[in-house]
C-alpha cells in the first residue's frame, strides 16, 4: 500500500516485549555487564543472528563518566572472525582488533547515556563473545564474568516429505514451480504491521499471530502470506526501542514465519520501510528514520539488511524474498529513463538525497550469502509501473527472479488496455505476481476485476491487507481476526475458496 497508517489501530494482543517473543532459532550472546562499583563504561555485545559461515552482532555502548564529544571501541576476536560491514559506527579490524568509532551524527554521548551499533562478520567454526571492550583507551565492563556464546538452533528447512509444506519455488520461464516442476500461484493475503509498530515504539505486530490467526488466514484458502518489514527494527539500530528491535524482531518474524509454514503457507518476507531522508515530490515524511516509504532504498542499510535476512532463511527454500515494497524514484528523477537506471543500478540518483541501493545491488547481496530463494522486484511508481522492467531487469546468477506489481483502483495502471499493453509482455516472460491487490471503495468489483485476469492467465495476487482497519486507513480483509470479512474480503475470499476449496 502506498501508505500504510502511520498508527494502526491498537490492540490488547500486541507482543509487548522479549517475554511475549517465541525464541526459534537466533542465538543472543549473554549481555557482558560490570559486577561491583560501576565501572567507566559498559559494553553489551550480542550475536543476533547466526549461520553457518557468518553472523550478525551488536554492541551497544553506556558512558559512565564525564560526556565527550567523540567515542572509539576496541575489542579482539578470539575466534578468528572478521567485520564485513556495519552500520551506526565507522567499523575497522586490524588482525584480531575491532575498532568501531562514531559517525558525525552520533559522537557526542553524555553521562549515562548510551549508542548503539551493529555489524555482519565472516567466522569458521566457533563464535566466542569478545572478553575485553575498551572505549577511547579506557577498559568497560571491569570485572565481568563473560560466558560462552550459546550454539543457535537453526531454522527448520521445510520437510521435503511433507506433502502440506509450502514447496521450495523456482522459476521456469515464465512460470513459478515446485520440485516436481508442477506449476504454482502465489495466491493470499499480506499481514501489515511488522513496518510500522516496531518503529512507532508499539509493538512488532499489529494484532495477534498466534496460531489461530494464522490458522484463519489458512481457512480462507490462502496459500501465501506477504509480510512487510523495517530495516531498522531488524538491524536494532538505536533509534528503535530494544523490545521490538534487533534478536527480539528477529525471532518474532521467525516465529511467524515458522507459524505461516506450519499451515502450509508460503512466507513471503518483504521490505517495506526503509531509513533515508526524502523531502521531495510524493514524500510520505521528513524523517530520515524508516518511518514512511521512501522512494528508493538506500545503500547505507539495505544490502545489510538482506544479506541477514538471506543468511536467516538461506536454508529454507520455502521462504521468498519482496526486495522492496513500492519504489517511485518516478517521482523526484526528471525522466522515466533516469527512474528505471536509479531503480535497477543505484548510486546517486536526481531528486534522491542519499545513496541508493539499486535492485541489482539487492539481488547481489542475497545472491552472495549462497541463498537462492525465489526473488521478487516491483516496478516503480509505487510497483504500478512494469513498462521497462525487462529491459532493466537485474541479473541473478541463480536465475529464480520474478516481476512483482501492485494495483489499486486509483492506481494509473488500473484497468484492462494498460493491463493487455504493460502486463501482458512481462508476464510472457517471467513469473508475474501482484503483491498487493486492493480498492478504497469498501467493495470488490475492482479486486474482482483484477482476479479474473490473473486468473485468466494463471498469475499471482494478494489482498491488502490481514489487518482490521476501516477503509479510511486503507483496505481492510478482515473485521476481526479469526477472519471475518468486511465488504471488500469477502470478495477476496470467497474467491480463494472457490479456487482451491
Amino acid at each position: 500500500m502506498r501508505h500504510p497508517p502511520r498508527s494502526g489501530p491498537r490492540s490488547g494482543l500486541l507482543l509487548a516485549g522479549a517475554a511475549a517473543i517465541a525464541l526459534l532459532g537466533t542465538a543472543v550472546a549473554p549481555v557482558v555487564t560490570a559486577s561491583g562499583a560501576t565501572p567507566a563504561c559498559t559494553v553489551e555485545y550480542s550475536v543476533t543472528s547466526q549461520w553457518d559461515t557468518g553472523f550478525q552482532g551488536a554492541v551497544t555502548i553506556t558512558n559512565n563518566t564525564a560526556a565527550v564529544s567523540s567515542w572509539s571501541l576496541g575489542f579482539d576476536f578470539a575466534g578468528g572472525q572478521k567485520v564485513t560491514q556495519g552500520w551506526n559506527a565507522k567499523w575497522s579490524q586490524s588482525g584480531t582488533t575491532v575498532t568501531a568509532a562514531n559517525e558525525s551524527y552520533n559522537g557526542s554521548l553524555a553521562t549515562g547515556a548510551s549508542v548503539s551499533a551493529g555489524f555482519i562478520g565472516t567466522r569458521s567454526g566457533n563464535n566466542p563473545v569478545p572478553t575485553a571492550f575498551k572505549l577511547n583507551g579506557t577498559t568497560c565492563n571491569a570485572g565481568a564474568d563473560p560466558s560462552p556464546t550459546p550454539t543457535p538452533t537453526p531454522t527448520d528447512p521445510t520437510d521435503p516429505g511433507d506433502p502440506d509444506a509450502p514447496p521450495a519455488l523456482k522459476v521456469s520461464g515464465n512460470k513459478l514451480v515446485d520440485a516436481d516442476g508442477t506449476t504454482r500461484r502465489l495466491l493470499g493475503v499480506n499481514r501489515s504491521g511488522g513496518e510500522f509498530m516496531c518503529v512507532q515504539g508499539r509493538g512488532i505486530w499489529d494484532g495477534p499471530v498466534d496460531d489461530a490467526s494464522v490458522k484463519a488466514i489458512a481457512d480462507w484458502k490462502a496459500n501465501t502470506v506477504r509480510i512487510p518489514l523495517n530495516e531498522e527494527c531488524w538491524l536494532g539500530l538505536s533509534n528503535i526501542d530494544a523490545a521490538y528491535s534487533g534478536a527480539n524482531y528477529i525471532n518474532a518474524v521467525k516465529d511467524l514465519v515458522a507459524k505461516v509454514k506450519a499451515h502450509g503457507m508460503t512466507p513471503l518476507v518483504e521490505l517495506h520501510w526503509t531509513y533515508g531522508q526524502y523531502t521531495g515530490n510524493s514524500a510520505g515524511c521528513s524523517d530520515v528514520h524508516a518511518s514512511c516509504q521512501k522512494p528508493m532504498p538506500d545503500m547505507q542499510y539495505t544490502p545489510a539488511f538482506w544479506k541477514s535476512v538471506a543468511n536467516t532463511f538461506k536454508d529454507d527454500p520455502a521462504v521468498a524474498f519482496d526486495l522492496f515494497n513500492e519504489p517511485y524514484p518516478d517521482r523526484a528523477t526528471a525522466t522515466t529513463t533516469q527512474a528505471w537506471q536509479c531503480w535497477r543500478d543505484g548510486g546517486t540518483c536526481s531528486g534522491i538525497g542519499y545513496e541508493v541501493a539499486g535492485m541489482q545491488d539487492l539481488v547481489d547481496a542475497v545472491r552472495g550469502t549462497g541463498a537462492k530463494n525465489l526473488i521478487l522486484a516491483g516496478g516503480i511508481a509505487y510497483s504500478n509501473d512494469l513498462g521497462q522492467w525487462l529491459t532493466y531487469k537485474p541479473t541473478d546468477p541463480a536465475g529464480n527472479l520474478a516481476a512483482a506489481w501492485h494495483v489499486y483502483n486509483f492506481n494509473t495502471c488500473s484497468n484492462e488496455s494498460c493491463w493487455n499493453s504493460t502486463l501482458a509482455p512481462v508476464a510472457a516472460q517471467v513469473p508475474l505476481v501482484a503483491g498487493e491487490i486492493g480498492e478504497n471503495t469498501c467493495g470488490h468489483s475492482f479486486v474482482d476485476q483484477v482476479m479474473k485476469w490473473f486468473d485468466d492467465r494463471g498469475l499471482s495476487y494478494l489482498g491488502w491487507t490481514w489487518n482490521t482497519w476501516d477503509c479510511s486507513s486503507g483496505p481492510s480483509l478482515i473485521s476481526d481476526y479469526d477472519g471475518t470479512p468486511t465488504s471488500y474480503g469477502i470478495g477476496l475470499r470467497d474467491h480463494l475458496r472457490a479456487l482451491n476449496g
